[in-house]
């Protein structure tokens, strides 16, 4: 984690807030409304995108200790991952190698994995333990039919697979050096408190919301308050993004009060003042920190596109810091938590289906990301860039972000 460069991205926020100014985009961007709603691209970009780039699947205290699993379906893509003996993760590919039936669902805890239509089994480790009734199915080359894995990185509490087993591009490179300042959260040693699935619009509709903070008055006048900030200033990793509020003050964890940061030296400001606001992994992950149950937590989005253009659905993780022990704080962390379901279910995702639902008539050509929501117009130009790339494209514009990042 680099404290230096947390505290510089806070020390440019205070700056802009004592100003009063923001950091602007170049131009007003427009993005095609086709970009949206055309079929033929959104099944590219579930399979260039989503099907070969690096994804969070989960935080790391879904699957604290080893034998415990997690089984889900990506894209079409059954993804197993398991807590191995030694602490590390692993991923594979959730199908037997007898006939590709899934070994699990769901989650839980297990050492080995037995298939529920045949009773091939497996270790935890992927390998083939059994073929059930092998003096009747003949001779079985055990270590040629073990579980097809796929590359993992389990980093600042986050764990990363990519769903090509023959993929060259490093999870390391992916992600831009972006893993070391998300470290600043500490969610290495935070517990998964609560998490719930949610309904909502095409996958870049939805996303759109967690990248600009225009909209937060507006949108949200009876969640947050029609005086809530709207400004946001931008730090870029490649295709991931920090946005937060040009301001002086910060609010002091557990309270209402406001602390003025340009009173503190770089070692006085709190840590929670330095990882305010929202960070998002491309293509689908935002990080946002909130109080509640007594303690710090935080809701982790995790957002994947739905078998149709229109639909995609978002997995709300809240995490703390540590778990609640009062009746007291867990009914405030709850009542956090369902806030959050309140303001992304109720009036983000409601308002992006009926948008998603005009943009359908096809009548309207484009849409604008104006100099203000520069968050929009950069995901969006990765998205285009990144759907459109080779696999050896992909090795050279992250070789080539690596390089600028260490200029």
């Amino acid at each position: 984690m680099s404290r230096e460069q947390l505290v510089g991205m806070t020390r440019s926020l205070v700056a802009h807030g004592e100003a009063d100014t923001m950091e602007l985009a170049d131009e007003v961007v427009r993005v095609p409304a086709s970009s949206y709603t055309d079929e033929d691209l959104f099944e590219r970009e579930k399979r260039n995108i989503f099907r070969r780039l690096p994804l969070m699947v989960a935080p790391s205290c879904e699957l604290p200790e080893p034998g415990d699993y997690k089984a889900m379906d990506i894209c079409g893509v059954p993804l197993l991952l398991s807590r191995q003996k030694d602490g590390e993760i692993a991923a594979f590919l959730n199908m037997c190698t007898h006939r590709g039936n899934p070994l699990a669902s769901g989650t839980g805890k297990a050492s080995r994995f037995t298939c529920g239509y045949h009773g091939w089994t497996f270790r935890q480790d992927g390998d083939l333990l059994g073929v059930a009734s092998p003096q009747d199915f003949g001779k079985v080359d055990k270590a040629a039919h073990c579980l097809k894995r796929f590359p993992v990185l389990e980093r600042a509490g986050l764990i990363w697979v990519t769903l090509d087993p023959n993929s060259k591009l490093a999870i390391e490179d992916y992600l831009c050096g972006y893993d070391a300042l998300l470290e600043a959260f500490g969610f290495s040693g935070w517990t998964l408190f609560a998490k719930r699935t949610l309904a909502g619009p095409n996958w870049k509709t939805a996303y759109d919301g967690y990248l600009d903070f225009y909209h937060l008055p507006v949108l949200h006048k009876d969640t947050f308050g029609a005086d809530f900030f709207n400004r946001a200033n931008y730090f870029t990793w490649g295709p991931h993004q920090r946005l937060a509020s040009p301001s002086k003050f910060a609010q002091r964890t557990g309270s209402d009060e406001q602390i003025d940061l340009t009173q503190m030296s770089d070692e006085e400001i709190p840590q929670d003042a330095l990882v305010q606001g929202v960070w998002t992994i491309f293509p689908h992950i935002s990080i946002a920190s909130f109080y509640g149950g007594g303690q710090r937590g935080a809701l982790i989005s995790q957002l994947f596109p739905g078998e149709t253009v229109e639909e995609s659905w978002t997995t709300q993780y809240y995490v703390m810091e540590n778990r609640p022990e009062t009746e007291e704080q867990v009914k405030s962390a709850h009542e956090q938590f369902d806030f959050l379901e309140v303001v992304v279910r109720d009036e983000d995702y409601a308002t992006g289906k009926r948008q998603h639902e005009a943009l359908q008539s096809g009548l309207m050509d484009h849409v604008l990301f104006g100099r203000n929501e520069r968050g929009g117009q950069v995901f969006h130009q990765w998205a285009e860039k990144l759907v459109n790339a080779s696999d050896e494209d992909l090795l050279d514009i992250f070789a080539r972000e690596q390089r600028q990042a260490a200029e």
